[in-house]
């Protein structure tokens, strides 16, 4: 990841800067944990990336964020494409002078749409943060990348909440989502119980469900699950643990009990995905 004055790790790259080799591009394209946020826009053409499994299929206008940790698989160079790519990392995000909760994907929803204003002002800008990291050979003053990511990052914020500005849609419910989220984050190998995580925001078991709930769609225990059983396929696409290693490591004291709940939430077994991905890796 390019860096800035040895502070800043952030990268943009758009489909003027010149293309990889053929075996450099090979070797991009394979599937990898996240350690940036990545947000790609999309201002002509369409192309389909891989998120944590799942195809995201992206047209004119349309922007895709990704989060650290999420098993990633870009897509090959796609004819007749214009975009703009950033990557940051957390420690560049900690610089800016807010935060933005859309990084958190509360709403469960990584694309946005905009409407053409908005549009034109976020490509000015990735276009301004392309120029000064990467065609510009002098060293670029910290304090200016900062100010134009953070401009790139309100506009998506407040378009991720469908235009509204973020003190009207920061009610308490969202914030307290928004908590919630980073606790089962922060603490999910732990595997907290439902009772600790509603002590820990202040909040009843029966207002935590209704908030998580409201949000997301299921209980605060079905969202604990799903988001293990995510990081468990994470996990078996970049590593090679096996299954009871895998189930230790996720918190669980019964493999067999694990495999079992994996099968039920994904519809396929723990080998029949290790097996997959030896196949694939066969290619």
């Amino acid at each position: 990841m390019q860096e800035t004055n040895d502070k800043l790790k952030i990268q943009v790259n758009s489909d003027e800067n010149p293309y990889q080799s053929s075996d450099i591009q090979q070797k991009l394209l394979q599937p990898r944990r996240l350690s940036s946020y990545f947000i790609v826009l999309v201002e002509s053409g369409s192309i389909t990336y891989k998120l944590d499994l799942q195809e995201i299929n992206l047209t004119d206008g349309q922007l895709l964020f990704a989060m650290p940790n999420q098993v990633f698989t870009p897509p090959s160079k796609t004819d007749n494409l214009k975009y703009f790519k950033v990557l940051f990392d957390e420690n560049t995000l900690a610089l800016l002078p807010q935060q933005f909760p859309f990084l958190v994907n509360p709403l469960n929803s990584q694309t946005i749409n905009f409407d053409e204003t908005t549009r034109q002002r976020l490509t000015r800008n990735f276009e301004i943060l392309n120029q000064i990291l990467h065609i510009d050979n002098q060293q670029t003053d910290i304090e200016i990348v900062l100010a134009y990511l953070n401009s790139l990052l309100v506009e998506l914020n407040i378009a991720y909440f469908n235009g509204k500005e973020q003190t009207n849609i920061l009610n308490a419910n969202l914030s307290k989502f928004i908590e919630f989220k980073l606790v089962v984050e922060t603490h999910l190998t732990k595997q907290p119980s439902i009772n600790a995580i509603a002590d820990k925001l202040a909040l009843t078991t029966n207002s935590l469900y209704r908030i998580v709930k409201e949000f997301s769609g299921t209980s605060p225990k079905d969202f604990l699950t799903n988001r293990l059983m995510i990081e468990a396929q994470r996990k078996l696409h970049y590593s090679n643990l096996s299954v009871k290693e895998l189930a230790y490591e996720l918190g669980f004291n019964d493999p067999n009990y694990f495999s079992r709940l994996f099968k039920k939430c994904t519809g396929k077994s723990v080998s029949e995905v290790l097996e997959s991905r030896q196949d694939l890796s066969r290619q």
